[in-house]
């Protein structure tokens, strides 16, 4: 993997991205398509309405679970940056930081990490804007 920068952070599962999620969509519009034929031709069935039901479910289904495990990943990085944050300056970091902007102070190494905390918090800086200030990147290799 290329050493990340802001340039090469994004991370992509490519079952997630580039299997499931466009087979998902395929599946749904397949199912959306045969339910509104049945209905116009008035052969719409219960085995119509279980089809579209369980692709439903099951995106329903996969999209929770990619959103509560981005949710879990947000609150430990927070945890973890908290914790960084007291350890390297022995002070509570600034309670105006909101997560987006944790995230993206994740990648600030040791040495430019407190002082770009701060300025986050007093500058209410975008994560874009935190992640261009960013001179020493730290990689993040273990994200969902």
């Amino acid at each position: 993997m290329k050493q990340q920068s802001y340039e090469h952070h994004k991370r992509f599962h490519p079952l997630q991205h580039f299997v499931l999620l466009p087979i998902s969509v395929v599946t749904l519009v397949a199912s959306i398509v045969y339910a509104v034929k049945a209905i116009t031709a008035g052969e719409f069935s219960l085995e119509v309405f279980l089809i579209l039901a369980l692709v439903v479910m099951s995106l329903i289904t996969g999209l929770l679970a990619r959103i509560n495990a981005l949710t879990v990943q947000d609150r430990v990085i927070r945890a973890e940056e908290q914790f960084r944050y007291f350890v390297l300056t022995g002070k509570w970091i600034d309670s105006r930081l909101t997560i987006p902007q944790w995230i993206a102070l994740r990648f600030a190494s040791d040495r430019e990490f407190p002082a770009l905390a701060d300025k986050a918090a007093q500058e209410g800086m975008s994560p874009k804007e935190i992640k261009r200030a960013i001179k020493h990147w730290r990689a993040d290799e273990h994200r969902v």
